[in-house]
């Protein structure tokens, strides 16, 4: 299933595309998609329901991000083998792991501002997902039991403040709006292929990014099971697992957003981000 929140900020409702593709109305079956509700029991509480018999609503609205109030929202850095090779760089032996702080999360349209004083905002497409259950300590052959599902993210990220502002990713990553989400979480069950899915990114309309989940070197399971050995996950948390080539601070020369660009991102299956970018 595809689950999404639409609505002007702060007032989104938790909503299920039906086949037709039409926006059907979970608020009188759910609150939000929050730690509280993103978890197996509301996938299986949905699944009992007719969705037809949902109302439908307009599609001419905005779309949020499509998980509210995560407690985490954690990126790996350096995953992808022909991203590291871009960038004449060792593959990591383990994960690395930075956090984009959750005041960056955004909807998958909204614009990207680029900080104060920045001149080195970058785009990154990227896999995300969604823990739907408690994991601590899981194994690699049972990490998937506790992925809810997958969508888009674009890691934007200050490449100045990641790595020239101290030996911190951090503050480079969690800026507002670093973090669109979305348009729709899709549910486990539905995509088991996503360890091949083709990956895109545009600028003003030129390709910058091409890239398959097939050259990440820590897979979805690796990744939730060494996470889970560092912290807690909980419903809710959510992460994104790696870029491809084609990032702006590696290209000859180096490419930044600046206001007015135009951001489009795509993952098979997972729809479309449009960004305009604001200063």
């Amino acid at each position: 299933m595809k689950l999404l929140r639409v609505g002007s900020a702060g007032k989104e409702k938790p909503v299920i595309l039906d086949k037709e593709e039409n926006y059907r109305d979970l608020s009188n079956v759910i609150q939000d998609f929050n730690p509280e509700y993103l978890n197996f029991e509301t996938l299986n509480k949905i699944n009992e329901i007719e969705i037809q018999d949902l109302p439908i609503i307009s599609k001419n609205q905005r779309i949020g991000a499509c998980v509210n109030n995560s407690s985490k929202f954690i990126g790996i850095g350096l995953n992808f083998k022909d991203h590291a090779l871009e960038q004449n760089l060792p593959i990591p032996s383990e994960p690395i792991i930075f956090s984009k702080f959750t005041n960056c999360i955004c909807g998958p349209n909204d614009d990207i501002q680029i900080p104060k004083n920045s001149s080195h905002t970058d785009w990154e497409v990227e896999l995300g997902f969604v823990i739907g259950k408690k994991a601590k300590y899981v194994s690699e052959d049972n990490a998937l039991d506790y992925v809810l599902g997958f969508f888009l993210v674009n890691d934007v990220s200050e490449r100045e403040f990641q790595k020239k502002r101290g030996l911190t990713w951090d503050k480079g990553k969690g800026f507002d709006t670093f973090g669109p989400i979305g348009p729709f979480i899709f549910t486990k069950d539905e995509i088991p292929d996503f360890q091949n899915l083709n990956m895109h990114l545009d600028v003003n309309g030129e390709r910058m990014q091409t890239g398959n989940t097939n050259q990440m070197i820590f897979d979805v399971k690796k990744l939730v099971s060494y996470m889970s050995h560092c912290m807690t996950l909980f419903p809710g948390d959510i992460c994104c697992t790696g870029t491809p080539p084609g990032v702006g601070e590696n290209m000859s020369p180096p490419r930044f957003l600046k206001g007015g660009d135009t951001v489009v991102l795509s993952i098979d299956k997972l729809g479309t981000q449009t960004h305009k970018v604001i200063e």
